[in-house]
């Protein structure tokens, strides 16, 4: 596990001029490249190549070195065009094949080298949220709901959203390339697997149908490169003029069988390199339109690329929805905010006094121990005993808006260790510096809740802390300590739990 830091923000509050996203998705990788002016965004270059990443998973889910191979090809191209951008001003995602991926560590940390800047792996709901982050800012500003639908090569997103809000979000573990090994690998298309695939799809569309029919939509748009290549199949066709319709579509499907074989694609306009998987974004697209009942789509030119870019201009204009995640979590879970501010407070302030000396400088690092400060209490929501360890799993496997699965388990892993003794192994994951930076928020924390104990409410003590590698000396005002035996008998104790894992606390 490595910790993705830096965190693509921007502590001036100036937007770069030149951003880039790159999407490394199960059957594409995508780049685009775009210059802000006044807070919106104009394409420079995109970049795009069919690697096929989910097509090298194996039956224990290792990506093959032949499929690893292929994607760092594509990223050493996608790196030169990289050049002179600035780490922060890049951001990169991986999805589901590498959500899937058991050795997707191994690949990324080649990839980071290759692009020089940090792989956040992200969950499919956050791919959601980033799909139509994309579209809707592509997208004319109308009022209404809208559906937006993304196949990718090993999932496929449904949103529905309001101008720039999303109001459901879904990941569906269904796509164009795994559907197309089930059903299409030997480029036959008959009515019998085209209605397998349709069928298959159908079945995971009924876990959302309810759900997102009472909703209800103004408008569907579709925004992956499948929902294009049918778009463009249907207007070579001639089969209409409005875009995809319910019985343009069925018209394809019937055309497409009729054609009988992957190779005869060609003659409705599908680009070679994606001929292999048409037939099975087709048939999710079918059930789509039979299961959701939907009558006409339009197509989108944005999607999770540019989502990814609109996001980062929404972090450094502290228009982040990670801060609303929190805030969401905490009224989820009933958590005591007025101690958890108070918490927080304590614990930024010892921060400020040794993020030199233990060279945790970075905003990145305060972000971290406050999101962990207002969160830490949350598994009490579960009981109190061994709390801790019920807010680290909620953490580590809940779906939160804005953050990726390795700042997920950051949070986890510093919430984990915020009381008791500590257990090392939980660190064992990271690179030796990471662990290190990792568990010092873990100590600060730590010393913020054993000086909030009494949950008086009232500021917490002044105190001066000086820090060198593994060793910490908290001096309070005269006579302080002497006034409150229990916070000292309590720092007494947390003295011993960090001598065990290496680090000296002295207390004057």
């Amino acid at each position: 596990m490595t910790l993705i830091q830096p965190d693509n923000t921007n502590s001036t509050n100036q937007i770069p001029e030149t951003l880039a996203a790159i999407d490394l998705g199960s059957n594409s990788f995508h780049m685009v490249v775009g210059r802000t002016t006044y807070g919106e965004i104009r394409t420079l270059d995109k970049l795009g190549e069919k690697v096929q990443l989910a097509a090298g998973l194996d039956n224990k889910n290792n990506l093959s070195e032949e499929a690893q191979e292929r994607a760092l090809a594509c990223l050493q191209r996608f790196a030169q065009r990289l050049r002179g951008i600035p780490p922060e001003a890049i951001q990169v995602v991986g999805t589901n094949a590498l959500r899937i991926a058991k050795n997707a560590r191994v690949f990324t940390r080649k990839a980071e080298e290759i692009l020089g800047a940090p792989v956040e792996i992200i969950a499919g709901r956050e791919e959601a949220r980033l799909v139509y982050l994309g579209v809707a800012h592509t997208q004319s500003d109308d009022a209404g709901r809208k559906l937006v639908i993304d196949i990718g090569g090993g999932s496929t997103e449904f949103i529905i959203g309001e101008r720039f809000e999303t109001q459901a979000l879904e990941s569906l573990h269904m796509g164009c390339v795994s559907f197309r090994e089930c059903y299409f690998s030997n480029g036959e298309i008959t009515e019998k697997n085209m209605q397998e695939a349709i069928t298959h799809a159908s079945r995971e569309l009924l876990n959302i149908q309810h759900r997102f029919q009472t909703l209800g939509w103004q408008a569907s748009i579709g925004s992956s490169g499948s929902i294009k290549s049918i778009a463009l199949a249907i207007e070579t066709l001639g089969l209409s003029k409005d875009g995809i319709t319910a019985q343009s579509l069925s018209q394809l499907k019937a055309h497409v069988i009729s054609l009988g074989h992957i190779d005869q694609l060609q003659n409705i306009g599908i680009k070679t390199d994606r001929l292999t998987i048409f037939p099975s974004g087709l048939a999710i697209l079918c059930a789509c339109f039979e299961v959701l009942s939907i009558d006409i789509m339009t197509v989108a030119d944005g999607a999770l690329r540019e989502g990814l870019l609109y996001d980062m201009i929404g972090r450094i204009k502290h228009e982040d929805v990670r801060g609303r995640t929190i805030s969401a979590f905490q009224e989820r879970y009933r958590v005591d905010i007025p101690h958890s501010l108070t918490v927080e407070r304590t614990a930024m302030y010892a921060f400020r006094q040794v993020q030199h000396f233990w060279g945790i400088n970075a905003e990145f690092f305060a972000d971290l121990l406050r999101w962990s400060s207002r969160l830490h209490e949350i598994g009490l929501a579960i009981s109190h005993t061994q709390y801790h360890k019920h807010g680290a799993y909620l953490i580590k496997y809940s779906d939160l808006p804005g953050f990726s699965h390795q700042l997920q388990q950051a949070i986890s892993t510093v919430i984990r260790s915020h009381r008791r003794k500590i257990n090392t192994d939980i660190f064992s994951t990271y690179p030796k510096e990471q662990a290190n930076n990792l568990m010092r928020l873990a100590i600060l924390l730590r010393l913020s809740v054993t000086l909030n104990r009494g949950r008086s409410g009232t500021q917490s003590p002044s105190f001066k802390i000086n820090a060198d590698s593994h060793a910490l000396s908290i001096e309070f005002e005269p006579n302080w300590l002497k006034q409150n035996p229990l916070t000292r008998a309590d720092l007494e104790s947390e003295a011993e739990h960090l001598k065990a894992v290496g680090y000296a606390l002295s207390i004057c």
